[in-house]
């Protein structure tokens, strides 16, 4: 089919690009090139046979012409990462949701009725967690005289007792809790809120940490393993926050590129009018610290330095309940996170 790759040219679009042009689609890219990802670098280069357009989502002249004959579109475009301050939230605001609301309109003017949209991990705030004495329980965000104490576990909102942190599964409710964060779920609402009314079929990937080739390592944008790749660059020790113990789940860039693939091909199966979410991570729970550990051993460079510094808009613990892409998409995770890691740091 033809498909509309909106951010094409950027570290995870461009790897969704390779992937579908193995499955055998034929692809069109608009990418908006921000120097804050970008640079000020030439044209990426992409595959043969790809077009890529410059150009920015909310222009809908543009977009009108980049639909036609298009059956569905990966939208990847989006402002990401937690930014510098709040000036940046016109920015988040506009990139991220006024873009996708004008895509949306111009997929339903098009009758484009086909949607992977990029989503993420940042929709759930923290991840799951446990008490002992109360089940599963919602941590209120952190305080920052907490965090100014070096006390980073979040505690029990009922009896103030430690957690045992646990998966998030996709039916977790909302609960974002950074500017980001706030726009990545707007975008999943609106998209659900088109789907209804158009009579189209979205699913949502909800992206963890992804790493791989092609990350941008010199971005105040960037995510934390092209942060610590970028200090081991430049010869310095990676400066890690808190006290490293922060949980995630590391996915390798091919991986998220095979489960766009998987999802194109499931649309055909869903109903029309409907919105799917799924988690895409490796399955894996690993640690920042540990993630800065690997990259520092795998480069022979510094050893990491904890700081003890924190970031208001961060969250502890969040890991992915992959399940639900693994059962109905088909798709399985297939870089070993050392293997990977490995690539990723002597690229």
């Amino acid at each position: 089919m033809d498909v509309l790759v909106t951010g094409g040219a950027g570290f995870v679009g461009s790897a969704v690009v390779r992937a579908l042009l193995a499955d055998g689609h034929r692809v069109r890219v608009l990418d908006a090139l921000l120097p804050e990802v970008h640079g000020r670098a030439a044209l990426p280069r992409l595959p043969a046979g790809v077009t890529l357009r410059q150009g920015d989502v909310r222009d809908a002249e543009l977009l009108r012409g980049m639909l036609a004959g298009v059956d569905a579109v990966v939208h990847q475009a989006a402002m990401v990462g937690l930014g510098v301050d709040l000036d940046d939230l016109p920015a988040y605001a506009a990139h991220n949701d006024l873009g996708t609301a004008v895509l949306l309109a111009a997929m339903a003017r098009a009758g484009v009725r086909d949607l992977v949209l990029a989503g993420s991990m940042v929709v759930y705030g923290e991840g799951g967690y446990r008490c002992a004495a109360h089940g599963p329980v919602a941590p209120a965000p952190r305080r920052p005289a907490d965090l100014e104490a070096g006390r980073f576990e979040p505690p029990c909102p009922r009896c103030g007792a430690f957690l045992t942190p646990e998966t998030v599964t996709e039916d977790a409710p909302l609960d974002p809790r950074s500017v980001y964060a706030v726009t990545k779920a707007a975008q999943e609402q609106l998209a659900a809120a088109w789907a209804r009314a158009c009579g189209g079929r979205v699913l949502t990937l909800r992206y963890h940490n992804v790493y791989g080739p092609g990350m941008h390592l010199h971005t105040p944008y960037a995510g934390v393993a092209a942060l610590f790749r970028g200090c081991l660059e430049r010869g310095e020790a990676p400066r890690v926050f808190e006290d490293g113990g922060q949980r995630r789940d590391f996915v390798h860039v091919d991986d998220v590129a095979a489960a766009n693939a998987a999802a194109l091909r499931a649309l055909a199966r869903r109903p029309a009018g409907s919105a799917r979410a799924f988690n895409i991570g490796s399955g894996e729970v690993r640690t920042v610290g540990e993630l800065a550990f690997e990259l520092a051993r795998a480069t022979g460079g510094p050893e990491p330095v904890v700081t003890g510094d924190f970031r208001l808009g961060d969250v502890r613990h969040i890991t992915a309940d992959s399940r639900r892409a693994r059962a109905e998409l088909g798709w399985h995770p297939r870089v070993p996170f050392r293997e990977g890691l490995r690539a990723f740091a002597l690229g």
